[in-house]
């Protein structure tokens, strides 16, 4: 071959350059898995101060979802609002960080988005709240409501399968305790929602439901906080 062609054949190769990623992109993959460190512990300390300055709130009678309703309404549906920033930016993070999968962070932004139409959508008043809310179940469900309802089952049911997801990644990848961790909580999410659509609002179920609320928080700062701190 002589000069010219091994020239021309060189020119003629793509070049292959390896992807490093930049500071300004960690840094930003960073902040987006902070937002998924956050996102729980604020939406529940916003719950829990409501609890303490709103009358009438029981939260072993009513999910909290009920507190977007009265002249304070405004606080939870803001609640929503923020926590479905945090948990789309999460599934940003996620995605970014290439060690969550494929489904699981979609999952996850499915969630978020559902988030947000719970806080579009209020859900009904129920048994007592806010103050002059008949004290017994309502008969019928208003469009708001079922709407409410409707983007609950569709965001707990992809949070939970979203834990299933990453929990069967971290287990072909090796990390088993992990695994089972993530699989564990998204049972605890999915008998929670299971559990607060049977009961008809008794108050076995309204427990169980925010407990299933508490793991799957948890399990969003766990995991944003674990991919956080792995090198890039």
């Amino acid at each position: 071959m002589t000069a010219t062609a091994a020239t021309a054949a060189t020119a003629a190769t793509p070049t292959v350059t390896a992807t490093t990623p930049t500071p300004a992109t960690t840094r930003g993959q960073h902040r987006l898995l902070t937002a998924g460190v956050v996102a729980g512990p604020l939406y529940v300390a916003a719950v829990v101060g409501q609890y303490v300055v709103r009358d009438g709130y029981d939260p072993t009678r009513h999910a909290a979802s009920v507190l977007a309703n009265g002249d304070l309404g405004w606080v939870q549906i803001a609640n929503f609002v923020v926590a479905a920033v945090l948990t789309v930016a999460a599934a940003a993070g996620l995605r970014r960080s290439g060690r969550a999968g494929t489904w699981a962070p979609r999952l996850v932004g499915v969630f978020g988005v559902s988030l947000l139409a719970a806080g579009v959508f209020r859900a009904d008043p129920v048994e007592g709240f806010p103050p002059g809310t008949p004290a017994e179940a309502a008969e019928t469900i208003s469009w708001h409501g079922l709407a409410h309802m409707g983007a609950g089952l569709a965001g707990f049911t992809c949070f939970a399968i979203a834990c299933f997801a990453l929990g069967r990644h971290l287990r072909r990848t090796g990390r088993r305790g992990a695994a089972r961790y993530s699989v564990a909580s998204g049972s605890l999410i999915l008998c929670g929602f299971v559990a607060v659509s049977a009961s008809a609002g008794a108050t076995w179920g309204v427990l169980a439901f925010t407990a299933g609320i508490l793991a799957g928080w948890t399990w969003l700062a766990v995991t944003c906080a674990r991919l956080a701190r792995l090198p890039h």
